[in-house]
């Protein structure tokens, strides 16, 4: 059973989503603002729903201090229409956002999409996927370039393997974002690029000099091979 903390002030609306997650077989905790979400923080929690506006630490401060320490996935929860939070949020480490209001059926699609991607896969912990310098561990989910342990973010983590997967090959941002975040690539959504842009930061140099992920305008990526 999968442990979702819900991080929002609004008392009302954590209720009724309580009530909804603990229907679908979730174990739910709740937090009414940014302070009492960093204390419920822990091992035991799959993945967090935090909210933007709140009081004490708004969401933004919340989930930087989260990521000083945890990897746990986060879901923001977003005002429609605004776009800067969506776009700092994915920068500080968020791993998918969701404009308010959304149907609960799209909130159990994004969930289960982001709880797909972090389960480890019984038995397979020796498994790895080599790409040159770069070592994946899908069941320990872990990566290793150039030696160093690389810390990444569970979606960062998706994006690297699914790269590591197609060396050579041209990805679409629609197919990364429906293999990658488990939805359909929506117009005006960034999350891709985000994802890819501090997938970059966190990846050291080649020994070439030349990049590892080529941006193809207008189509998507690609992650060169070295020659």
């Amino acid at each position: 059973m999968a442990h979702i903390l819900l991080i929002d002030d609004d008392t009302e609306l954590t209720s009724l989503l309580n009530e909804v997650l603990s229907y679908e077989g979730f174990d739910v905790s709740e937090a009414n603002d940014g302070e009492a979400g960093l204390e419920a923080v822990n091992d035991s929690v799959d993945l967090i729903l935090l909210d933007v506006m709140m009081p004490k630490l708004n969401g933004m401060e919340t989930l930087k201090k989260i990521r000083e320490q945890w990897q746990t996935p986060v879901l923001m929860l977003t005002a429609k229409g605004e776009e800067i939070d969506r776009v700092i949020g994915l920068e500080l480490g968020a791993d998918d956002y969701l404009p308010k209001p959304f149907s609960d059926r799209e909130l159990l699609a994004r969930i289960r999409a982001v709880l797909r991607r972090t389960q480890h896969t019984a038995g397979k912990h020796s498994e790895v996927i080599e790409c040159q310098d770069i070592q994946v561990y899908p069941g320990k989910q872990e990566a290793y370039c150039q030696g160093e342990l690389l810390d990444l973010t569970t979606t960062e983590f998706a994006l690297l393997t699914h790269f590591v997967q197609n060396p050579g090959n041209a990805l679409t941002k629609e197919d990364l974002s429906q293999d990658v975040l488990g939805k359909r690539l929506a117009a005006f959504d960034r999350a891709i690029d985000m994802h890819v842009s501090n997938l970059r930061k966190k990846l050291p140099e080649r020994s070439d000099g030349k990049v590892r992920i080529k941006t193809l305008r207008g189509r998507g990526y690609l992650m060169i091979l070295e020659d």
